[in-house]
């Protein structure tokens, strides 16, 4: 233990451990305690280890008894044991120290020792679950760059469809395009008219304002002239009350009076035309306040619109501000990806080798295929030309058909005129057979007649 960097576990805890990660079926069965203790068995040991590999090279058991075909060895039987042990102590000294065993020999094959043999299952053991810890980090690294990878794809979506939205609100169509100058020309025509009439409304502003300050010192004026004049009013009664007149004196205060009258007269028209100027200088802003307001309406109807452009403008730097985010969750994801790439390295490598072997066979195949494709072909060859033969041999059937027909018919017409001959025949044979009949008859009559006679 203090040597070692690694426990070095019971025996029980091993065989548990084998049987259930490393071992499968009947090899599991029968693997106990005392395969290990207290001698361990050189073949049980020998299974572990091809096992072990088994799992983690896919070195198959019976690839370890294999020889290379292209060397010329005499009498192979003799080395089937011997290959395969050298072949699992090769393949055990390249993969141990990795597990931190470093003094791995033949013995340990041939005659293992029960604490050398624990000790290297132990390293075996302990490299195995650090290898499962390992492959658990990896599958939940790779299920989360899946989940990313899918996020990712999401998202360039997101920002392709974003981006044709922004160049579909600030492109204009050719369609559009010369309307849009004319708007744009409108617009700025209606921004300077508004100015001009802004600066000429500012002006009357300023005017009726003058005049209005105008009227009010007029009006106040007016006011302390009429309480002045009730005051003289007053002041005339209570005199006239207190002192005698005089004709002239009368007189004279009356052209006084009757001037200050007209004075007074004089001012009131004057106020009444300015009054009447003032109404018509009304009448006139109320005329431009009006057009003010519709200039107002406008303008408001352009603020809405440059509401929408400025809202838009910040859409697109809020999307432009999620691209950014977006790409450097792509940057971070391609980091991750690198470290998924060179942790899965190991994993290609053995695919490569894994492929470069399936392709041996595959090309194996090809060319058998290929063989069998040319027999095909011969076979079509040979197919076409039967086929050639057969069209040939029923054109000649055909023609043989023809010439059985004519035949037929010859031979019906001949049987025909074989069958009156036949039948004239019998007819003449049976006239043939009454008449020699009759005469043997008549002969037998005769001598019947002639042996009477004798």
């Amino acid at each position: 233990m203090s040597e070692n960097t690694f426990p070095v576990y019971t025996a029980d805890a091993i065989v548990n451990f084998y049987r259930t990660e490393v071992l499968t079926g009947q090899e599991a069965k029968h693997f106990t305690k005392g395969d290990l203790t207290p001698s361990p068995k050189p073949e049980a040991v020998q299974t572990l280890y091809m096992r072990v590999l088994h799992l983690l090279y896919r070195f198959r058991p019976e690839c370890h008894s294999m020889v290379p075909l292209m060397e010329n060895i005499q009498n192979p039987v003799y080395h089937e044991g011997a290959t395969a042990i050298t072949s699992v102590y090769i393949r055990m000294q390249q993969f141990l120290p990795m597990c931190l065993v470093y003094d791995f020999s033949l013995n340990d094959l041939l005659a293992p020792k029960k604490q050398k043999t624990l000790t290297v299952l132990s390293a075996i053991m302990n490299f195995l679950h650090f290898r499962k810890q390992r492959m658990e980090m990896i599958f939940e690294k790779q299920a989360r760059f899946r989940t990313d990878m899918d996020r990712l794809q999401t998202y360039s979506r997101g920002n392709l469809e974003a981006e044709k939205k922004i160049e579909m609100l600030t492109t204009i169509p050719p369609e559009q395009q010369a309307e849009a100058d004319e708007l744009a020309a409108a617009l700025s025509e209606l921004q300077a008219t508004n100015i001009h009439e802004y600066q000429e409304v500012e002006a009357m502003n300023e005017s009726i304002a003058e005049w209005k300050a105008k009227i009010a010192e007029k009006t106040q004026k007016l006011a302390q002239v009429k309480v002045d004049v009730c005051s003289l009013k007053e002041d005339v009664g209570k005199l006239r009350s207190q002192i005698v007149e005089s004709p002239e004196e009368l007189k004279a205060q009356m052209e006084k009076m009757r001037e200050n009258v007209k004075n007074i007269k004089n001012t009131i028209k004057e106020t009444d035309e300015r009054m009447v100027e003032m109404q018509n200088s009304v009448q006139s802003v109320t005329h431009t306040e009006a057009e003010i307001q519709h200039m107002y309406n406008l303008l408001q109807d352009l603020e809405s619109s440059m509401n929408n452009t400025k809202q838009r403008a910040e859409e697109h730097k809020e999307l432009t501000a999620q691209y950014e985010k977006k790409q450097k969750e792509l940057r971070n994801l391609c980091v991750e990806e690198g470290q998924l790439k060179r942790a899965l390295g190991m994993k290609l490598d053995k695919e490569s080798k894994q492929n470069i072997r399936r392709q041996k066979k595959r090309e194996m195949k090809e060319q058998h295929i290929q063989e069998v494709l040319g027999q095909c072909n011969q076979i079509h060859q040979k197919r076409e030309e039967m086929a050639d033969r057969i069209q040939e041999i029923s054109g000649e059937t055909q023609q043989l058909r023809a010439k059985m027909q004519s035949l037929r018919d010859v031979c019906s017409k001949e049987t025909a005129k074989a069958q009156a001959l036949y039948d004239t025949l019998t007819a003449s044979m049976d006239e043939m057979h009454r008449r020699i009949e009759k005469h043997i008859v008549d002969l037998k009559q005769d001598v019947s007649k002639m042996s009477a006679d004798f």
